[in-house]
C-alpha cells in the first residue's frame, strides 16, 4: 500500500474554490507548501500577493512532479484538457482530486485517459461559494461547517481517501461519502435545478417590457429566489452539459409538479392546493431540522437550562393544561387512517406528537397546523399512505416509533425509521417482536435498536392466539396493525394499561370486543372521521395537584382535564394520604372521561402504597415523592421494581429529596420516605423532565430557594409548564446557557 502525503500541493486552477482552499491550507498551517497555476497570469500574481499562496507555478511539468497532492480547481468543461495534460508527470504516489459540481463526467473522462485509474484519485467537491469569483474573492472561511462530498472509486486506495478527507476536516468541512451516480442526482436536484429555474424566470420575465416594474417593485422572496442568476453563465452553461441527463430528469420531475399545481389552481381545488402548501412548508422546516439533528418544536432547548424557584407564594386561580401527550397521538393517527376530514382542538404541540404529526406528513396526508392546539387533518382512508421519500425521522419519541410500526407493518411499501442519538439507544423488541407474529417483516439494529426497517408482506395475518403485552404502546401498535388483517387480532393484556386507543378507535367507529381479559378486533374494519377535543394532560397536572395540596390556603381549579380510569392513580393516592381534590362536571367528551380539578389545601398523612397501585402512579412517581416528603410520618412504597426501572426517576428524586434534608431509604424492592422539612439549595433533575417538574413543586414548599439544573428537556414534555406555574402563583424562573 502506498502512503501518500499532503505536504506539498498544487492548486490548478486560481478562482474562488481553489484559492480559498490554498488560502485556508495555508492560514491554517496544514501543508508545507502551497504552488498556484492559472491560464490567467493576473490571477498568480494577485494571489500571491494577497498571501492566497506560496508560489507561482512557471513549469506545470515541474511542478506537477514534486507535489504530493494536486487540487483541480478549473471549470468543468475543461477537467479532461488539463487531467490530459498532466497525465505523463503524476507520480503513483501523487493525490489527485477536484472540486467540481459534477463527478460522472470527470470519472468519464479519467477512465479514457489513465485506463486504470491511478489509486490517488480521489473526487471531491465542496458544498459552498458565493456569487462572486476569481483569486480576490477568496476567503479561508469558506468551507466551515460545510459540507465536502468525496465520491472514491473501486480504484481508490483508502489511505488516499483519508488523508484528502483530513485536509478538507482541517479547513472546517463536514466530510460526507457518496457513488459517483448519487451525488450527480443529488445536486442536479437542490443545486443545479434551482440555479436554472432562477435563470429561467428572470429570462422570461425580462423579454417583456412591460413587465419592468416587477424587478423595480420586487419584494425580498423574488430577489432571493433569484440571487443565483448572478452566477457565471458559462460555468452553468457548462454544468448543464456536464450532468445532462440527471438535469433532464429533475426538470421534468420539476415540470409534472408544476402541472399538478396549475391543475389544482384551475379546478379550484382547494384540498390539493392546501396539500402541495403545507407539504412544502413542512418538508422545509422537517430537513432542516434532520440536517442538524435539531428539535421539532421550537421551545426545546440544546443548551443548559436551569429552574431557579423561591419559596412562599400562595396558589390560587385556575388553569388551562395542555392537551395529552397520549391521546395527541393517536388523535394524529388514527385521524390519519380515517376517512374523511378529522378537526382535532387541544393538540399538544410538543416534541413527541410533533414528530407523530411530521411522519404523517412524509407517508402523504394532508395536514393543517398545529397552531394554538387547533390541528386539521385530511383523512386518506386505511390504504391510503404513500411511501415517504426517504427514512421517517421522530427524533426522541418512542412512542411515535412503536405506534408507526404497528400501522407501516401492513403497508405494501417499505420504509425506514429512524430517531436521535438517545432513540437510537432504546430497544423496540418489544413491539417487533409480536407484530412479526401476526407476519410483520422487520429489521432492527442490534439488540432490537432503531433504525428499523420494514418490508411489505403480501398481508399481516392477525393472532390465532391472544399476543400477551404489557405496554399500552405494544397494545397500541397491534392494534393499529390490527386493522389490516385478515384475520381476528387478539390481545391479552397482561397488567392494566392506558386504554385511550381502544375509546378512540371506537370514536372513529371501530368497536372491539372485551372478554375475559382480552380484546379482539375483527378483520375489515375502518375508520370515519370525526371531531376531537384532546383533554388535559393528567401528566402534566399532578404537580400542580400536589403543589396546591401542599401550600397552605391554596384552592386551585384544573380546567378540562382528562380522568382516564388508567391514569387517575395518583389522584386516589392522594385522596388516602388526606388531600382535598373534587372532579366538578365530570362527564365523557370524545370518548375520554373528562372533569375539572379542584384542588385545596391538606395536611398530608404517610400511607403504605401496595404494589399493585403502581402501575396507575408510575408516571407520576416523581409528584408522589414530593407528597411523601412533606406529608406527616411514613410513606411505603412496596414492590417498587419498576419504578426502579422506570428512567432511574426514583434514584434520582431520591437522591435530590436527600440533600434536601427528607430521609429516603431503599430496601430491597420498597422505600421508604419520611416526611420533614425541606431546605434550599441545588439539585439535579439528571435531564429527567418529570423530575425536574417535581423539583419545582419541592423548591416551592422548601424553606430557602432551590436551583434545579438539567431541566433543558422540560420543554420536551410540557412546553407550557414554566408560564403555567408562574401563572398559579410559583415563583419560578428559568435560566439559559
Amino acid at each position: 500500500m502506498l502512503r501518500f502525503s499532503t505536504r506539498k500541493v498544487l492548486v490548478i486552477g486560481l478562482g474562488l474554490i481553489g484559492g480559498s482552499f490554498a488560502r485556508a491550507l495555508r492560514t491554517r498551517g496544514l501543508v508545507d507548501e502551497v504552488a498556484g497555476y492559472d491560464r490567467n497570469r493576473g490571477e498568480c500574481e494577485l494571489g500571491l500577493s494577497l498571501g492566497v499562496i506560496d508560489c507561482v507555478v512557471d513549469d506545470l511539468e515541474a511542478a506537477v512532479r514534486k507535489a504530493d497532492l494536486i487540487v483541480l480547481a478549473v471549470p468543468v468543461k475543461v477537467m479532461e484538457q488539463v487531467l490530459c495534460e498532466i497525465k505523463p508527470w503524476l507520480n503513483p504516489q501523487t493525490l489527485l482530486t477536484d472540486v467540481g459540481s459534477t463527478k460522472g463526467n470527470l470519472v468519464e473522462a479519467a477512465r479514457r485517459l489513465f485506463g486504470t485509474l491511478p489509486s490517488g484519485f480521489v473526487p471531491g467537491h465542496p458544498i459552498a461559494g458565493t456569487e462572486k469569483s476569481g483569486v480576490g474573492a477568496s476567503d479561508e472561511s469558506l468551507f466551515v461547517r460545510r459540507k465536502l462530498i468525496l465520491t472514491p472509486l473501486p480504484e481508490t486506495d483508502p489511505e488516499a481517501t483519508l488523508a484528502i478527507a483530513r485536509l478538507w476536516q482541517g479547513v472546517g468541512s463536514e466530510v460526507l461519502q457518496m457513488e459517483v451516480s448519487r451525488h450527480d442526482e443529488v445536486l442536479a436536484a437542490t443545486s443545479h435545478l434551482p440555479h436554472l429555474l432562477a435563470f429561467s424566470l428572470v429570462d422570461t420575465l425580462a423579454h417583456e417590457a412591460e413587465n419592468t416594474d416587477i424587478f423595480r417593485y420586487a419584494a425580498g422572496g423574488f430577489r432571493d429566489f433569484t440571487r443565483i442568476a448572478a452566477s457565471d453563465p458559462t460555468m452553468w452553461h457548462d454544468i448543464c452539459f456536464a450532468n445532462r441527463d440527471q438535469l433532464l430528469a429533475q426538470i421534468d420531475r420539476f415540470s409534472s409538479g408544476v402541472e399538478r399545481l396549475r391543475d389544482a389552481i384551475e379546478r379550484g381545488d382547494s384540498q390539493a392546493l392546501l396539500g402541495i402548501f403545507t407539504r412544502a412548508k413542512s418538508a422545509r422546516e422537517h430537513f432542516s431540522r434532520i440536517l442538524a439533528r435539531a428539535a421539532y418544536s421550537p421551545d426545546l432547548h440544546n443548551h443548559p437550562v436551569t429552574f431557579r424557584v423561591r419559596p412562599g407564594n400562595s396558589i390560587n386561580g385556575r388553569a388551562d393544561l395542555p392537551g395529552d401527550r397520549s391521546i395527541s397521538h393517536r388523535a394524529v393517527m388514527l385521524a390519519a387512517l380515517a376517512d374523511g376530514v378529522t378537526d382535532i382542538e387541544g393538540f399538544l404541540e410538543g416534541e413527541d406528537s410533533l414528530a407523530t404529526l411530521q411522519a404523517f406528513r412524509d407517508l402523504g396526508v394532508v395536514i393543517e397546523g398545529p397552531h394554538q392546539g387547533l390541528v386539521r387533518v385530511y383523512g386518506v382512508g386505511l390504504h391510503g399512505l404513500q411511501p415517504p421519500v426517504g427514512p421517517i425521522y421522530l427524533g426522541s419519541s418512542g412512542t411515535s416509533m412503536r405506534l408507526l410500526c404497528g400501522v407501516l407493518s401492513a403497508q405494501p411499501f417499505a420504509t425506514e425509521l429512524y430517531g436521535d442519538q438517545t432513540l437510537s439507544t432504546v430497544s423496540m423488541s418489544s413491539v417487533v417482536e409480536p407484530l412479526r407474529q401476526m407476519g410483520a417483516t422487520i429489521e432492527t439494529a442490534e439488540n432490537g435498536c432503531p433504525p428499523i426497517r420494514i418490508t411489505p408482506v403480501e398481508a399481516l395475518e392477525g393472532s390465532e392466539q391472544p399476543l400477551r403485552v404489557s405496554s399500552a404502546q405494544v397494545k397500541s401498535a397491534l392494534l393499529l396493525a390490527g386493522l389490516y388483517t385478515q384475520k381476528q387480532t387478539c390481545i391479552e393484556q397482561v397488567k392494566p394499561s392506558r386504554d385511550h386507543t381502544e375509546r378512540m378507535l371506537g370514536r372513529f367507529g371501530c368497536e372491539l370486543k372485551e372478554k375475559g381479559g382480552l380484546l379482539m378486533m375483527s378483520p375489515g374494519r375502518k375508520l370515519t372521521a370525526t371531531r376531537l377535543r384532546v383533554p388535559g394532560d393528567l401528566s402534566a397536572a399532578a404537580f400542580f395537584i400536589v403543589a396546591a395540596t401542599l401550600t397552605p390556603g391554596a384552592e386551585l381549579t384544573l380546567e378540562h382535564v382528562g380522568i382516564n380510569p388508567t391514569r387517575i392513580g395518583l389522584l386516589e393516592l392522594l385522596r388516602q394520604m388526606g388531600a382535598d381534590i373534587e372532579l366538578i362536571n365530570a362527564h365523557d367528551e370524545c370518548a375520554e372521561p373528562v372533569a375539572d380539578i379542584r384542588v385545596r389545601h391538606a395536611q398530608l398523612r404517610g400511607i403504605e402504597i401496595p404494589e399493585h397501585w403502581q402501575s396507575l402512579a408510575l408516571d407520576e412517581c416523581p409528584a408522589l415523592l414530593v407528597a411523601a416528603a412533606l406529608a406527616e410520618g411514613e410513606t411505603k412504597l412496596h414492590g417498587a421494581a419498576d419504578l426502579l426501572a422506570a428512567n432511574n426517576r426514583l434514584a434520582l428524586m431520591s437522591e435530590a429529596l436527600t440533600q434536601l434534608g427528607v430521609p429516603v431509604r431503599v430496601e430491597g424492592d420498597s422505600v421508604t420516605i419520611r416526611g420533614a422539612r425541606l431546605h434550599g439549595g441545588r439539585v439535579s433533575s439528571g435531564g429527567d423532565p418529570r423530575v425536574a417538574m417535581a423539583l419545582s413543586v419541592a423548591g416551592h414548599c422548601a424553606s430557602a430557594p432551590l436551583d434545579i439544573d438539567q431541566c433543558a428537556s422540560v420543554a420536551l414534555f410540557c412546553p407550557e409548564f414554566v408560564d403555567q406555574a408562574r401563572r398559579i402563583g410559583i415563583a419560578l424562573y428559568k435560566e439559559e446557557g
